[in-house]
């Protein structure tokens, strides 16, 4: 495969990741929750793209003759992902105090499953990703539902 199939393989991931997490970002949208359609979309493209860019990195020091040097390991990337994602998401918690509840937990939670769907494409696991984003979808729009017919 040429670098630029490679890359266009890569903005094709980073494309499929923004749309099926938009749609989750969709849900949230149009409820008036905070983390909407476009900031699904990025966390979700923006995923695919870091661990793309990190497969990329790893097979250029090959390339280079410096494997032997560096050692990769794919599962840091993730976790560092997974961290920062998590800093997006408690930013979005908002303690009420007059209400004494918690809000935006399941927007914070959206976030945390858009990310997990940009790792699922970027590693081309994509029934898992188009499975996930129905879930979600499942779980916030029905049991969203459910939960405020009481």
């Amino acid at each position: 495969m040429t670098p630029l199939e490679n890359e266009l393989i890569v903005l094709l991931h980073v494309i499929i990741a923004s749309v099926l997490s938009g749609l989750i970002g969709f849900e949230r949208e149009k409820i008036d929750k905070p983390a909407g359609i476009r900031t699904n979309m990025l966390v979700g493209g923006a995923v695919t793209l870091l661990v793309a860019l990190g497969e990329i990195i790893v097979s250029h020091y090959q390339m280079l003759g410096f494997a032997e040097f560096i050692t990769a390991d794919p599962a840091r990337i993730i976790q560092a992902i997974i961290l920062g994602i998590s800093f997006i998401g408690a930013g979005m918690v908002l303690q009420v105090e007059k209400e004494g509840e918690i809000k935006y937990l399941t927007s914070a939670a959206t976030i945390l499953f858009s990310s997990g769907i940009g790792i699922s494409v970027a590693l081309r696991q994509y029934i898992l990703a188009v499975g996930i984003t129905l879930f979600i979808l499942f779980i916030n729009y029905v049991l969203g539902f459910i939960k405020h017919k009481k």
